[in-house]
């Protein structure tokens, strides 16, 4: 096969029409104009006014566009194209043909003490991605997550917490011909070339410091001291306006792959600062903890988090591959409520990539690794990146 049959074909659409199945009749010709037919793998994102004609709108895009496998869901809000649609009406389509790939798609209602059920989840050894979309209601999405962790250690898993109408049991899981409302649903992807962007948006502040004593997901002495003495000691430090950030929440960044020289952005997982006890000096963050690993504390705000994901993507860029098409998962905090001004997020991954072909939604939690592990994260944006494949040799 030449490089020319190889490369992935990929479009989007978006649409705000009132009616579902009116949508859905539109994105289709409007997919099919640019692609054609015998659609490989498609996601759909539909807000919650879409709800209960679902299962209809996806039949329609699924037979007019010979969807092979189809994966999507019903969230508070979606994205098309460099627009981010926080409150609907919308539907928003990706459709794309993948020369080559193997797809195969799952659901799954298990319980982590039960361990992963092959019947339920398939092998991802090899995987090139695997995206995850969940119920957040009543599926334990961690539990799941550190089950494949220790299975498949290193294969990116990319997707999000799919809220639904807000409330439980008015969730709709799209996968293939069925529409499922409980669970967690996937598609795994082999010989298809795809890099993960995760930009958590945080800034460090102090020092770096090695956890000399823990319990569980308390920190009782950092770099020998109690750790809240030293927290205490590094906000002092901080500058005026770190501090006003500082006052909004500290995060205790985590290192998950140590086997560096140095720390950069991306080889922190961002977990809140719980709480603290003034009597024994230790802190609580959202996260189990270990005697050696290394912390940083930092702090989240709108400027850090345009810097960061501007970041992140252009790492993605400047692998020299042309960008086929991207898939983002984006928390329902950011959006307005973080920048205070529309398609934030959508509009740097679009212009930084130079891809008119991306989709996403609006998430309760967003799914991406950290080094070689894949954590449920809060507001921060996880993209999906299809490049076209590295010339043959």
């Amino acid at each position: 096969m030449n490089d020319l049959n190889r490369r992935p074909r990929i479009v989007s659409a978006l649409s705000v029409a009132d009616d579902a199945e009116e949508a859905a009749h539109a994105l289709a010709a409007d997919l099919r104009s640019k692609l054609g037919s015998n659609v490989d793998l498609a996601f759909v994102f539909l807000t919650p006014e879409h709800l209960d004609r679902t299962a209809a709108a996806a039949a329609i895009l699924r037979e007019q566009l010979g969807v092979r496998h189809i994966l999507g869901c019903v969230s508070q809000g979606v994205i098309g194209g460099d627009r981010e649609l926080e409150r609907g009406p919308a539907i928003s389509v990706w459709a794309a043909r993948l020369p080559g790939a193997e797809i195969e798609t799952f659901h799954t209602t298990l319980m982590p003490d039960v361990g992963i059920d092959a019947a339920e989840i398939p092998d991802l050894e090899g995987a090139e991605v695997t995206f995850l979309l969940a119920d957040p209601f009543g599926f334990p999405t961690d539990g799941l997550l550190k089950l494949l962790n220790d299975a498949y250690p290193g294969v990116p898993i990319v997707g999000g917490l799919a809220t639904g109408a807000g409330r439980p049991e008015t969730q709709a899981l799209i996968l293939d011909d069925d529409v499922k409302h409980e669970g967690a649903i996937g598609v795994v992807l082999r010989n298809v070339a795809v890099a993960v962007a995760v930009s958590q948006g945080c800034a460090p502040v102090g020092r770096e410091a090695v956890i000399t004593s823990a319990e569980s997901n308390v920190i009782q002495e950092l770099a020998g001291e109690r750790a809240l003495d030293r927290l205490q000691d590094e906000f002092g430090a901080l500058s005026e306006r770190e501090q006003k950030l500082a006052a909004q929440g500290i995060l205790a960044g985590l290192v998950i792959d140590e086997n560096k020289p140095a720390y950069e952005r991306g080889d922190f997982l961002m977990r809140g600062v719980l709480g603290v006890d003034q009597d024994s000096g230790s802190i609580a963050v959202g996260e189990s903890v270990r005697v050696g690993q290394t912390i940083r504390f930092h702090v989240r705000d709108a400027m850090t988090a345009s810097e960061d994901l501007e970041a992140v993507i252009s790492r993605v860029a400047q692998d020299g591959r042309a960008v086929s098409g991207a898939v983002l998962f984006t928390c329902n905090g950011r959006g307005r409520n973080m920048f205070g001004v529309p398609d934030h997020d959508a509009g740097a991954i679009s212009g930084a990539l130079a891809a008119d072909a991306l989709a996403g939604m609006f998430c309760g939690g967003e799914i991406g690794p950290v080094g070689s592990r894949n954590f449920l994260h809060g507001f921060t944006a996880t993209t999906a990146v299809f490049l076209e494949p590295a010339p043959a040799s």
